[in-house]
């Protein structure tokens, strides 16, 4: 049984994804195959199974060693089982830039395209064969396309991406404004979520200066209730950077409305960063910075000291 992934604290992509994939291996190339998570669905993604009626895949604490596996969303080690080398890599899919460090047992297919969202990708492997895909599977995709792209609002977003999440939105008779703002209604409602968990939900490991830093990014339709938490996220970011052994975390809360990012700034070097990278003029602990919307395409690119 082949398992299919993407990275630790899976947003809407690495949880559709590995669904859509882990179908069109059982359904099309008739190779048994099972989606996994590595880690809770964040709201948005849980919304969305919710909303297709599709089951939450296993959250699974590693891999074995010779277990097959496909990696989607990522090919970064960082974001993959500790084990993962150890493991039968197959096949990787993804639309982040090439990490390295992921060693396979022999050649495989890998498809790295500089699209907005991993499910455009899987969308044009699948070919003619999307025909027989379930309503499900097209949902999920239509979200995850949705999701990575903020409706189209990210400089991520390809006319690629926004052609083929119109032509699913068609097929299953969705609204796309409304769909989106059903979706970015879940993903703003993170009351139910620790600090710790929120620094986390949806972050990525990235080095700078000769320092570990932690980047995490909340999308949200209601900045002021994220805001509304500054100060104990702020506390909470020294634990969250010890025990992912990390020197920093930087806070990034996107709102998806007006099209920009406000940074949280707890220290110098934070402020630093901030200036440096994006020419801001800090004053208090935050500081906001219009038009930022993509980690991958805008934030970390910047990042400098």
């Amino acid at each position: 049984m082949i398992k299919v992934f993407g990275h630790t604290s899976p947003d809407t992509d690495s949880t559709g994804s590995p669904i859509i994939w882990a179908w069109y291996l059982n359904q099309v190339r008739k190779t048994p195959a099972q989606a996994v998570l590595q880690g809770e669905p964040n709201t948005e993604a849980a919304w969305m199974l919710t909303r297709w009626n599709l089951d939450k895949p296993e959250i699974i604490g590693g891999v074995e060693k010779g277990e097959q596996c496909v990696i989607v969303d990522t090919n970064n080690p960082a974001e993959l089982p500790a084990a993962i080398n150890d493991a039968d890599v197959i096949e990787i899919i993804d639309h982040h830039m090439l990490a390295g460090g992921i060693k396979t047992k022999g050649p495989i297919n890998i498809t790295i395209r500089p699209l907005a969202c991993t499910a455009t990708i899987m969308h044009d492997l699948i070919g003619d064969d999307m025909a027989r895909a379930p309503e499900g599977v097209k949902g999920a995709m239509l979200t995850c396309i949705l999701s990575d792209t903020l409706e189209f609002r990210s400089p991520t977003t390809t006319p690629h991406d926004r052609a083929v999440a119109e032509k699913l939105a068609a097929d299953l008779g969705v609204n796309i404004t409304d769909y989106a703002a059903q979706m970015f209604a879940a993903k703003s409602d993170v009351s139910a979520f620790s600090d710790e968990a929120l620094l986390r939900m949806d972050s990525k490991e990235y080095e700078l200066g000769g320092k570990k830093l932690r980047i995490s990014v909340l999308e949200t339709t209601a900045p002021a209730t994220l805001l509304a938490r500054k100060d104990a996220l702020v506390a909470a970011m020294p634990g969250v950077a010890a025990a992912d052994g990390a020197d920093e975390v930087l806070l990034f809360v996107i709102d998806i409305l007006r099209e920009e990012a406000t940074l949280l700034v707890p220290n110098d070097f934070v402020r630093q960063i901030a200036e440096t990278s994006f020419q801001a003029t800090v004053s208090g602990d935050t500081v906001v910075l219009p038009g930022i919307m993509s980690r991958k395409k805008q934030i970390i690119p910047a990042l400098a000291v």
